[in-house]
């Protein structure tokens, strides 16, 4: 299962730009994490709000993926972010966790942490799609 979703987040151009780490994948969860890099702040340096979203997508989509059978993919139909605090950190960690799996549709919750992994950033709900590969 590791082999299958590291082959397909090492193809994602996005998450290589980020400096994105694949840390943990089992059945139905996936996490996530980011070191921070001046590059990928706001304005007030905090890390944008779109490195959250992009690797909570990325971990739910490939949780998501875990569940499905070996000749399916998966895309993200919908998502919704709720960000918490500010995302002052050393490194961002995003844990993806399937919460319904179903034939065509997955519905996933997904976590974004500090780096000591105990103040949540931001909180998503996500709907993915079973597509062919």
């Amino acid at each position: 299962m590791f082999e299958r979703i590291k082959k397909s987040f090492d193809k994602q151009g996005l998450m290589q730009t980020l400096g994105a780490e694949l840390v943990v994948v089992e059945e139905g969860l996936v996490k996530i994490s980011v070191p921070f890099n001046q590059t990928l702040t706001q304005q007030h340096g905090f890390f944008h709000a779109g490195v959250s979203t992009s690797i909570v997508d990325t971990a739910c989509g490939f949780a998501a993926l875990t569940m499905m059978a070996n000749d399916a993919d998966v895309l993200s139909v919908e998502f919704k972010v709720n960000f918490l605090k500010p995302a002052k950190t050393s490194k961002l960690v995003a844990n993806g966790k399937v919460i319904q799996s179903g034939k065509t549709l997955s519905v996933c919750e997904g976590y974004v942490y500090d780096s000591s992994e105990n103040m949540l950033i931001a909180k998503m709900t996500a709907t993915m799609i079973t597509v062919k590969s």
